[in-house]
């Protein structure tokens, strides 16, 4: 069962109290061998704050993080949340349009950025409400980015700290995560710091003890990884950082960093699995590997690994209430109902949010006993956060049925969102993209099963008659448009998109089901 948590565990409260106790220990340790301190991570939130100060920025104010080091990247989510801004972490596979977009939805006041991604910043920032960009790098004197006034690293934190700390309360807005856009473009939910610290706190108690390691092999600007980051805080770890994960490196990160605990995300255990068994594989130090979701060989994996494996049922808007512990049952399950804080209530529902029998399948909604604890709903749109909240529910969009021993099973996506290598994909996004393409009239994205328990990106395009479609030139004009991840891997030329009659709503369990047929195209054969 979860204890109640307080403001003293947020992740600024925490670090602090830490630093005070063991201001020499790791906090954040990169496989390269970068380490920083508890207390070197006070000092540096100090000076992030004055350097705000100094610059106008207040309190509160929307600071999008994009930053392509994930070593620099957790730096630099201590630093803006622990000065009291709003975080807004930027995938950084975002250019143009979708980093436009990004910019204007959450009306970010300031960007910290690599100087790698400077350029695309300098393009998306036009007509958006920035007006101070801080490079991440010590050496950068450009002096703007685009219109907007632009420093380095040197200059924003030359200056003596004046700032008190900023000691957040659980009502206080953590951040705005975006969604993956799967009904629609992606949208910037709301996260107050109760909801923040829940993300990581349904694990068992003895995931991790104090000065205990954290493997993250993760980008730290999703959720799993900035989950993974307060964590350690709050139970004064270290967290071990690769920035993306690896199978070949994985186990030799382990023995070598000593860390007990790990958290992987969509295909990353099957990946592992995969890999040729080895003599040794079980001599390592993992104790708890938590993961998401399991596989079918989840007890073979416990025994030749020497771990034990637990999984949650959580998105972006929802933190983990459905959880297995150790003792995790059917590899099928996400688990039952999390006992303690937040206190929890959750239902399966239909259409007209009543609710359905056990074993039938029916939507997810949630609500909890603490407040905060959950979203505060979708930032600068009133009528997502209407539609999602109704009847004093939370409604996920998700559909699974539980069990008559209270077990929840995940059964389908309600909506179009596509899962790739741990990226959720919006498919709305995707067809946006393919759209502006001159020679396409029509179009559907969806998912196709890559193996390894994800989704490979395939389109259905109907060409423009008259028009010619090239599938290089046209696989090449779409990884200009679009982060990378979100390349289709396959295009289907198709007559025309199949519709329901009476709603005319694209039909694209259709098109899943005919999948990959022999006049698809594949990019990775074509490149």
């Amino acid at each position: 069962m979860r204890v109640e948590i307080t403001s003293a565990d947020l992740a600024p409260n925490a670090l602090r109290r830490w630093a005070d106790e063991t201001p020499e220990q790791i906090l954040l340790h990169h496989v390269d061998g970068r380490v920083l301190s508890y207390g070197d991570a006070v000092g540096m939130c100090d000076a992030w704050a004055g350097g705000f100060h100094r610059r106008g920025i207040d309190s509160g104010s929307v600071v999008g993080i994009f930053v392509s080091d994930s070593f620099d990247c957790a730096r630099a989510w201590l630093a803006v949340t622990s000065a009291g801004m709003i975080a807004v972490p930027v995938n950084t596979a975002h250019m143009g349009r979708m980093l436009r977009h990004v910019l204007a939805t959450a009306r970010m006041r300031a960007v910290v950025a690599s100087a790698d991604l400077v350029g695309r910043l300098s393009e998306a920032s036009v007509d958006s409400d920035l007006t101070d960009v801080i490079v991440y790098d010590e050496e950068w004197s450009g002096g703007r980015v685009g219109d907007v006034a632009a420093v380095g690293l040197r200059e924003f934190l030359s200056g003596t700290p004046s700032v008190p700390p900023f000691c957040p309360e659980l009502h206080d807005t953590a951040m705005f995560l975006f969604t993956s856009g799967s009904t629609g473009p992606s949208k910037a939910v709301v996260i107050p710091w109760a909801a923040s610290h829940s993300h990581w706190s349904w694990v068992p108690e003895d995931t991790l003890m104090k000065g205990e390691a954290l493997y993250a092999p993760v980008a730290m600007f999703h959720n799993s990884g900035i989950g993974a980051l307060q964590y350690v805080v709050w139970k004064g770890g270290r967290l071990v950082i690769r920035d993306r994960f690896s199978a070949s490196a994985f186990w030799a990160d382990i023995r070598m960093s000593g860390a007990v605990a790990c958290g992987v995300v969509g295909p990353m255990t099957s990946v592992l699995w995969s890999q040729n068994a080895e003599p040794d594989d079980a001599e390592n130090p993992l104790r708890s590997l938590v993961l998401g979701p399991m596989i079918e060989q989840m007890e073979e994996f416990e025994q030749r690994f020497g771990t034990r494996v637990c999984t949650a049922y959580g998105m972006t808007e929802v933190p983990s209430m459905v959880a297995t512990g150790w003792d995790h049952g059917p590899w099928q399950t996400s688990g039952a109902v999390v006992a303690g804080w937040p206190w929890p209530e959750l239902a399966l529902v239909d259409e007209h949010d009543m609710p359905v029998a056990v074993g039938e399948v029916g939507e997810l909604v949630v609500r909890t006993g603490a407040p905060w604890a959950l979203n505060g709903g979708y930032f600068g749109d009133p009528a997502a956060t209407a539609e999602a909240w109704r009847n004093g529910w939370f409604h996920t969009g998700d559909a699974l049925r539980q069990d008559d021993e209270g077990r929840f099973f995940f059964v389908d996506r309600m909506k179009d969102t596509i899962r790739r290598r741990g990226e959720n994909i919006s498919s709305f996004e995707v067809e946006s993209v393919v759209l502006e393409h001159p020679a396409v009239v029509a179009c559907a994205a969806f998912g196709v099963p890559d193996g390894f328990g994800g989704d490979d990106v395939m389109v259905a395009v109907v060409v423009r008659e008259g028009a010619a479609l090239k599938p290089a030139q046209f696989f090449e004009h779409l990884s200009k448009e679009m982060p990378s991840y979100m390349v289709p891997r396959y295009i289907d030329v198709v007559i025309e998109i199949p519709h329901n009659t009476t709603t005319l709503r694209v039909q694209k369990f259709v098109l899943r089901d005919r999948g990959v047929t022999s006049t698809t195209w594949d990019r990775s054969v074509i490149a």
